[in-house]
């Protein structure tokens, strides 16, 4: 891994870091949301821009990881980080058991499959709603995000110690990214993403290598769940419908499949795009939809990827 590519992340890192100290408290809020969502979109980078495999069903693993958080602590007691271990555990034993049945498929028939258990995950949520709480949503109180910490009291209500987490978080999952990419593992993937057929001709075990890539995807998709969950204090059914199997793939579209940052971009851009849209109409989705299209045309490999195509052909 180049020097380059290292300075570059760890300058987002930094950038984001000090942002905080800067910016309004809305900025910051706006933030830490943005970047634990970041995390599920990165996970989705990996199965599409890599594998390249459109699931239409990561919301699942999303609630997986938001529900399994929000009911251990609420129902089970557990504390925060325990709670956010049992949503990131729930996750990966959901998409393990998914991905072995839906790898099954290819193409359009894979991304079917994935809408339909998603739509299924979406269905259960509802009909158990005296736990779910459906609609509704389940609302973590104050006193069950406090928790200790290496002899350290910590709050997750607590803006400061909410946006610090969430970047670690980020940062956690940017450098697992960039170890993936660069291993034997990510070059597998790209190469079953570009011929799946000569891939397994040289011998590699193509349903494991992809198989890795659910796994590994879900487990991002559940960990910003419960992360979601703990730091927001709410798991609603809202959050487990299709609208958020789309939005990963529009945000890694946008800031650029196959590349590391491209899903951070992305998930900024579209955040801050609509929120700068329904400041002055509430027509925000029409503004939002013509900025897509405008990108698509003149970014067809969405920002960062078109950048790396004509410019930078070393960012990874």
């Amino acid at each position: 891994m180049s020097v380059r590519v290292i300075l570059l992340h760890a300058a987002v890192i930094a950038a984001l870091l000090l942002l905080q100290f800067v910016a309004s408290d809305y900025v910051v809020l706006t933030f830490t949301r943005i970047m634990v969502l970041a995390i599920y979109a990165l996970g989705y980078n990996i199965l599409f821009g890599y594998a390249g495999l459109l699931s239409l069903g990561h919301a699942m693993f999303f609630a997986a990881g938001l529900y399994g958080a929000a009911l251990g602590a609420t129902r089970l007691g557990l504390s925060p980080p325990q709670a956010l271990l049992l949503g990131l555990m729930a996750g990966v034993v959901l998409s393990f058991v998914i991905g072995l049945i839906a790898l099954r498929a290819t193409g359009v028939a894979f991304m079917i499959v994935t809408l339909m258990f998603s739509q299924a995950a979406f269905l259960t949520v509802l009909y158990f709603g005296d736990i779910t709480r459906g609609d509704e949503g389940i609302v973590i109180a104050d006193e069950l995000r406090r928790f200790s910490f290496l002899g350290f009291e910590a709050d997750l209500a607590d803006p400061v110690l909410r946006y610090n987490l969430a970047l670690g978080f980020l940062a956690l999952a940017i450098a697992i990214c960039l170890i993936v990419v660069r291993s034997r593992i990510g070059h597998v993937l790209v190469a079953i993403r570009e011929n799946e057929s000569r891939t397994a001709m040289l011998g590699y075990d193509v349903a494991r290598y992809k198989l890795i890539a659910f796994v590994l995807s879900g487990a991002f998709a559940a960990f910003a769940g419960a992360a979601y969950a703990l730091m927001f204090a709410y798991a609603g059914a809202t959050l487990a419908s299709i609208q958020y199997s789309i939005h990963p793939l529009l945000w890694t579209l946008l800031g650029g499949a196959a590349t590391v940052l491209g899903p951070l971009l992305g998930t900024t851009l579209m955040f801050l795009l609509v929120d700068f849209a329904s400041g002055f109409t509430s027509a925000s989705l029409l503004v939002v939809g013509v900025a897509l299209i405008l990108l698509v045309l003149f970014f067809p490999k969405g920002i960062l990827g078109t950048l790396r195509e004509r410019l930078l052909p070393w960012l990874p």
